[in-house]
């Protein structure tokens, strides 16, 4: 009989019919109360396995939601932003121009600049990204920025955070985003803020996601390989870099997808327009 329960339950699981718990419990009282147990623990780990892949399966606004969340707890607790209009303006005009050409456009992105000298850029869910100050000084020019401004909303755009934040829970034996403390959530996406490492297949989809919105939005897709480059001939590896794939494949690669038809493309490349663009900030 509990070979045939199981197979029920998987196939509602799969099928999303929660209302056939309601009915499936009723049928298991009608054989006797010791089956009652057994039964409920299978109704609980059904519905642990569908709350789990609901941390997958994010609406739009849901995710926006988590994200302004956990965006509000990380500027409370772990980062500080740099208070300055203008420059944050910058950043902001840039980044919007890039996630018109994303394959997630209709996100409401935020670009925060984070005051921290430690060349580093990271984003969270629902379309929050940051951008170190030490970076936006270690940046040649305003193409470079815009890869790396790129790279970070193609992080949101493959919705890698939402699978950390999915594996990080199911970790921490927490299944779902409906049935506990809300605030719960939020803590695991600002612990992930602190241990971030991101898998080689995000890495590399991210690369490509951001050179692609570089190409699409008018800037020299060569200053994206040219900035990690130059970061990789640094004294010390930058936070953002120090991760799989080594940084060296990740310049190789990302020459490799430049077609040749932009890699004499030169928007972006001023020096000196990126200077005056940021005047006070240097």
């Amino acid at each position: 009989m509990f070979d045939r329960l199981a197979s029920l339950l998987q196939w509602c699981q799969q099928r999303w019919l929660y209302a056939s718990i309601g009915l499936l419990t009723m049928c298991i009282v009608t054989v006797g109360q010791p089956q009652i147990g057994r039964a409920a623990d299978w109704i609980r780990i059904l519905m642990q396995g569908a709350q789990i892949l609901e941390l997958s399966n994010l609406s739009d606004a849901q995710e926006a939601s988590l994200g302004a969340d956990t965006n509000r707890a990380l500027v409370s607790q772990k980062v500080r932003l740099y208070r300055n209009p203008a420059v944050t303006s910058y950043v902001d005009r840039i980044g919007q121009r890039l996630a018109r050409n994303s394959s997630r456009p209709n996100l409401k992105y935020t670009f925060q600049v984070v005051e921290d000298d430690a060349i580093n850029a990271f984003a969270t869910m629902g379309g929050y990204v940051y951008i170190n100050t030490g970076l936006m000084k270690a940046a040649d020019n305003e193409a470079q920025l815009a890869a790396i401004v790129g790279h970070e909303i193609g992080h949101i755009a493959g919705r890698h955070s939402i699978q950390q934040l999915k594996q990080a829970a199911i970790n921490q034996g927490i299944s779902s985003i409906a049935g506990v403390d809300r605030n719960q959530i939020v803590q695991i996406g600002v612990q992930l803020f602190s241990t971030l490492r991101n898998s080689r297949e995000d890495e590399y989809d991210a690369d490509r996601r951001g050179l692609t919105m570089m190409i699409q939005t008018g800037y020299a897709p060569s200053a994206f390989p040219e900035f990690m480059k130059k970061l990789v001939g640094s004294s010390s590896t930058p936070e953002f870099l120090n991760t799989h794939p080594a940084a060296t494949e990740r310049v190789a690669n990302l020459q490799k997808m430049i077609p040749p038809a932009y890699r004499n493309r030169t928007d972006g490349l001023n020096a000196t327009t990126y200077k005056q663009n940021l005047r006070g900030f240097f």
